[in-house]
């Protein structure tokens, strides 16, 4: 597995000029994607569980590159988790370009694994996405109002799917916290002392 270190993924950022907005929420998403590995991670040691965790680089990477491409395809109207998946795997990190690829909507949503307390380093990072609007901490509620006003287009259609996209993570929140000796709430208050690897 070839994943880019911390600082290679501030390198990169730079290389494609992200915008200072963009970079301040993913750098937000980063902290609390790695807040919930700590947290598995600790609920795992205390429960003994057997579920395997995300790779750690792989949940840093990817959450800091989630947004790669957002940049030119706010001026391009391309989708950008797509274009940022095409991204990683030009630069030779394939499996952090399906992290990315997957931080919108995941594809194959696995309730019955996520009920194993077993999540991959992608839904870590599509959930940490959903709990961060700009750079500041929100509720899956507060996220979803946001998006259907900013993205929904008065479309029906595009409100129902947006809708739907929340409901799985509304479910894969309840799944995530049932592993954790914390509550979504928590995660507000944590990031002000957490800073994760590599800065």
């Amino acid at each position: 597995m070839n994943i880019p270190s911390v600082r290679q993924c501030l390198q990169i950022m730079d290389n494609e000029e992200m915008l200072p907005n963009i970079r301040a929420h993913s750098l937000m998403v980063t902290q609390v994607a790695h807040i919930l590995l700590l947290q598995l991670r600790q609920s795992s040691r205390a429960s003994n569980s057997n579920a395997p965790l995300p790779n750690e680089e792989l949940v840093l990477a990817g959450a800091l590159l989630h947004d790669i491409a957002k940049t030119p395809c706010l001026e391009k109207g391309c989708h950008h988790a797509k274009k940022g998946r095409d991204l990683c795997q030009r630069l030779g990190f394939s499996e952090v370009g399906e992290v990315v690829r997957e931080h919108v909507w995941i594809f194959d949503f696995s309730p019955a694994r996520y009920e194993s307390g077993h999540f991959f380093a992608k839904e870590l990072v599509y959930y940490a996405d959903k709990r961060v609007r700009h750079d500041a901490i929100v509720s899956l509620t507060t996220r979803q109002e946001y998006i259907l006003e900013r993205y929904g287009n008065n479309d029906p259609e595009r409100h129902k799917l947006i809708k739907e996209n929340f409901d799985n993570c509304q479910q894969l929140e309840n799944f995530l916290f049932s592993a954790m000796a914390i509550v979504p709430a928590n995660i507000k208050e944590m990031v002000v002392s957490h800073t994760f690897p590599g800065l």
